[in-house]
């Protein structure tokens, strides 16, 4: 199986709001008037971010899960996403269950994969992911002041102790 294919069969789906989505050589997407476009990246390389032995469908979920909270810090609806996946082999089971996990928080956040870009090489991810809030109303660390709320999601220390117990 080559790229296109694996795209093609795992990773291309409707974008009913993108103008134009996977498939060509650049997305477009159209913002809701009024509003600022946010967009953040966040890259995972295997070993570093994640173990070799992980399951394909959790991986697919943290992948999008670490963009996703980038913009909730933010205060910006998730609206588009870009997949970059490096792969040691094109395997169409792996696939499957990464996408599985993927598209599974995707949908649940209302997120719609627009494009990307795969090649082979050591198992390395990035998504780059783009949301909208009302125009100036960015939730900015620097406007952060004593007495604030802070809000956090998931559970505070849980990657650590996961790493802790493999090691």
């Amino acid at each position: 199986m080559n790229e296109f294919e694996l795209i093609a069969r795992y990773f291309k789906r409707p974008a009913p709001s993108a103008l134009l989505g996977v498939g060509d050589d650049a997305a477009i997407v159209r913002p809701t008037p009024g509003h600022d476009l946010h967009m953040s990246v966040d890259m995972l390389v295997e070993g570093r971010h994640f173990f070799a032995d992980v399951a394909p469908r959790a991986l697919g979920h943290k992948t999008l899960a670490v963009n996703l909270s980038d913009l909730a810090a933010m205060g910006a609806r998730p609206r588009w996403a870009l997949l970059s996946m490096a792969l040691p082999k094109a395997d169409g089971a792996w696939a499957a269950e990464f996408a599985a996990g993927f598209f599974a928080l995707a949908d649940a956040h209302g997120v719609e994969l627009v494009g990307g870009d795969t090649t082979r090489g050591p198992l390395a991810l990035s998504v780059t992911i783009l949301g909208e809030a009302p125009a100036g109303q960015a939730l900015r660390r620097a406007a952060a002041r004593a007495g604030d709320d802070v809000w956090v999601s998931g559970e505070l220390g849980l990657g650590a102790l996961a790493v802790r117990q493999r090691l």
